[in-house]
């Protein structure tokens, strides 16, 4: 390991302590012990440090920090945010890499309510590559209508365990054609709206694709569960229902086509539902995009309302292909090209 010395030009007088350390605990440690390098083997120094380990910011009235968008606003790329459970009127702007926003239980008691950052979301996330667990994203209203518990900018970006409640959208996302969008385990319960224009359960633009699992769609208001323009939607083992309440057009829509499976969904729509064409619907809005997947499969749709409907209108010339689904009340499986099986 090298000594400390001295540099004999001024003006390239570095300081420095050796050691195992990242380059500003180096600047910080020599700062307190006077020590001095040659600024060519302080360059070779740093090249033996290794990376910086991910560091957790915590959250919450003993913690360091009291609010998620005061920890936010420091992380680094890569960090988790914890938060311990309470309820936090905040939001932030998330601009990190690979950050981590966690509650510290698994019941997602931490509470993020009330606010919109930048006119856009409780959670806005400009970063790539960011997760977001175990806390419950709720109440959120902005001055265009078209707030969100999520506004997803960046690229991919996973859910987990997330309880989306009582918001103009779940989750909005941006076109970002390199972007996947996961979620897992997840509630999204009374959201949406059209005033005036439409708010949705999760509402995702034109990204590579959107996947949602083992997640519950209850009683959105008026516009759909989910809306989705990705190149592909796959929506597996769901619970999306408009109970007696919910007023929702659709269950699941893909306005532009783009490849679909719906597979092991409880779907129900309800007697107050806003739209009685269909509960999926596939390319009302013109297909745009490439379309040669429709699968809908083994799953459980019960129509409780006073009107005829289909489980599914395809308006794309890709075939449809239906199998295994359980069918109840004024329903019929397809319009459209398609099979039933």
């Amino acid at each position: 390991m090298a000594k400390p010395g001295v540099e004999l030009s001024a003006e390239r007088t570095v300081l420095y302590d050796a050691g195992n350390v990242t380059g500003d605990t180096v600047m910080n440690r020599a700062l307190a012990r006077n020590h001095f390098l040659p600024i060519g083997l302080l360059f070779a120094t740093l090249l033996w440090v290794g990376p910086v380990a991910a560091a957790t910011l915590e959250v919450g009235e003993t913690k360091d920090y009291k609010m998620p968008s005061e920890a936010i606003a420091k992380a680094a790329d890569g960090d988790t945010i914890l938060i311990q459970l309470g309820e936090y009127i905040d939001c932030a702007i998330v601009k990190q890499d690979k950050l981590i926003i966690q509650g510290a239980t698994t019941d997602a008691a931490a509470t993020l309510t009330d606010k919109g950052c930048g006119g856009k979301a409780l959670l806005v996330t400009q970063g790539n590559d960011i997760t977001v667990r175990n806390i419950t994203l709720t109440r959120v209203r902005v001055a265009d209508q078209n707030g969100a518990g999520i506004r997803a900018e960046g690229a991919n970006l996973t859910v987990e365990n997330v309880k989306f409640i009582n918001n103009q959208n779940g989750i909005l996302s941006s076109d970002n054609l390199e972007s996947t969008i996961i979620i897992r385990n997840s509630e999204f319960t009374k959201n949406g709206g059209c005033n005036p224009a439409c708010t949705h359960g999760i509402y995702i633009n034109h990204v590579k694709l959107l996947h949602v699992e083992n997640s519950k769609f209850w009683e959105q208001k008026i516009a759909h569960h989910i809306k989705s323009r990705a190149l592909k939607t796959e929506v597996i083992g769901c619970d999306i229902r408009d109970n007696q309440a919910g007023t929702s057009s659709y269950l699941i829509e893909v306005p532009n086509g783009g490849n679909l499976v719906a597979r092991n969904n409880t779907l129900q729509k309800g007697p107050k539902s806003d739209n009685h064409t269909s509960a999926i619907m596939i390319g009302d809005e013109g297909v745009t995009q490439p379309t040669r997947q429709i699968v809908i499969e083994n799953n459980t749709f019960v129509n409780d309302g006073s009107y005829d409907t289909v489980l599914v209108d395809n308006r794309t010339a890709e075939e449809a292909m239906l199998k295994g689904n359980k069918i109840s009340g004024r329903a019929k499986p397809l319009r459209g090209d398609g099979q039933v099986n």
